[in-house]
């Protein structure tokens, strides 16, 4: 078998190609998750603290950094964005919940689907004529 065909082999198996799809879901799941994290969720714990804002709390790791904003700091020399860091947990902290939501969702439909009995087979005709029978028998 020549290498080439013996690839093909393996990137063609189906557990290689739903682990791709799942790579390409997760990052698109990932960019949403950053969007709600940024632009949602961020700015409501900002209205509510009276505009605290993670995404600008560092400190300067130099003299040289005199900068108020991340960006700004970070041209300047190096920094301990740690405000990046909180909402990269916050970030985590939703996807995880999501992941744990949609996981349990599907235990629920799956315990249901089994708690339900199993469909009782229709008695095939001859059987029933030679019970009938059998039970003629006896009287």
């Amino acid at each position: 078998m020549s290498m080439l065909s013996e690839f093909r082999e393996f990137a063609l198996k189906g557990n290689v190609v739903d682990l791709a799809v799942g790579v390409v879901i997760g990052a698109a799941f990932g960019t949403i998750v950053s969007s709600l994290v940024d632009d949602l969720i961020m700015p409501l714990i900002g209205a509510a603290t009276g505009g605290l804002d993670f995404s600008n709390y560092f400190i300067g790791l130099s003299p040289e950094v005199t900068a108020t904003t991340l960006a700004a700091a970070k041209e300047q020399g190096a920094v301990f964005a740690y405000g990046s860091f909180i909402t990269a947990v916050l970030k985590f902290i939703i996807v995880a919940w999501a992941l744990f939501m949609v996981i349990k969702g599907m235990n629920q439909m799956k315990r249901k689907e089994e708690a339900k009995p199993a469909p009782v087979a229709e008695t095939p005709a001859d059987v029933k004529l030679l019970t009938e029978i059998r039970d003629l028998l006896k009287k």
